[in-house]
């Protein structure tokens, strides 16, 4: 029996996952049909309703969410084995699935990886640009890259970047028209191009820290984006004031087409951390990337 149901469990699990047919069906390269009969068949066989299915959703059932739970870390322990055995080759090989935001792999991942991959041809990497605080564990990524502050204490964490800055910046012609904010709580009196968190959905408080003081404000403009290029384009091209790592507009600070404001107002921070869950069992190719990765001061 177990056998015959091997294959059904792991597209039960991957449904119960994603709570979509549709995505499932995808990730697992076969059609939503065959799916449906896998799924249903396995029902049959346990004489147990495992999902229950609605016209817009799918959730597991109370047997469901048991059986996902159960048997979830244990097909993540066969892979992860599977996955070390790629350790008897002669070459450093593997998938290796790794979550970051969107700065975060533009400034840290992307520059190591493109010398990283080309030393080890037979290494693998995913990456998903993901601006949310992903469970790294629930959604099966290997490691995750986020701000120091935002890892969690369970977690292993390997520093992989320098301290950061945030800049606010405005063009050379906003500035001439609307005035150079002089503090933090002038910047409620100017237009600025606001980030839309992918968390809560709310806007997001620019922070500020001086001598030790901390402080937010909240502000008001014509445009707001949730990625950070296009704030940079729209600080550009004099929508108005952007909030944005300091590294990320160097080049355009130093060509003339950016001017930095409220220096003063912006201390460096800890920046970017690699974490990974401390219990899972890890490949050579997962320890040299992170050995890849690691910041050297």
């Amino acid at each position: 029996m177990l056998k015959e149901n091997f294959n059904d469990l792991i597209s039960f699990l991957m449904v119960a996952r994603e709570r979509s047919f549709t995505k499932a069906a995808a990730k697992l390269g076969v059609s939503q049909s065959a799916l449906s009969h896998s799924i249903r068949g396995l029902e049959e066989r346990l004489e147990l309703r495992l999902l229950t299915r609605t016209t817009r959703s799918v959730a597991p059932t109370e047997a469901g969410e048991r059986l996902a739970n159960s048997l979830g870390p244990r097909f993540a322990e066969i892979e992860s084995e599977l996955d070390a055995l790629s350790e008897m080759r002669a070459r450093p090989a593997g998938n290796i699935r790794v979550t970051a935001g969107e700065h975060a792999v533009d400034s840290v991942l992307w520059p190591v990886l493109k010398t990283f991959l080309a030393d080890y041809p037979d290494i693998n990497v995913e990456i998903t640009v993901d601006n949310t605080l992903t469970d790294i564990v629930a959604e099966r990524f290997d490691a995750g890259i986020r701000l120091g502050e935002q890892v969690a204490k369970d977690m292993i964490a390997v520093r992989i970047g320098p301290e950061m800055s945030m800049a606010v910046v405005g063009s050379p012609a906003y500035l001439a028209k609307y005035g150079v904010p002089a503090t933090p709580a002038e910047l409620q009196n100017h237009r600025c191009i606001n980030m839309r968190l992918p968390t809560m959905g709310g806007l997001y408080a620019w922070e500020f820290e001086q001598g030790g003081r901390e402080l937010k404000v909240r502000v008001d403009g014509q445009l707001t984006f949730n990625s950070l290029r296009q704030r940079i384009d729209a600080a550009v091209m004099g929508f108005g004031l952007a909030y944005v790592p300091e590294d990320a507009v160097k080049e355009e600070i130093s060509s003339g087409g950016l001017i930095h404001v409220l220096e003063t107002w912006c201390d460096p921070f800890p920046g970017y951390y690699l974490y990974y869950p401390s219990r899972r069992q890890h490949t050579t190719a997962f320890s040299l990337l992170v050995e890849a990765l690691r910041y050297q001061r």
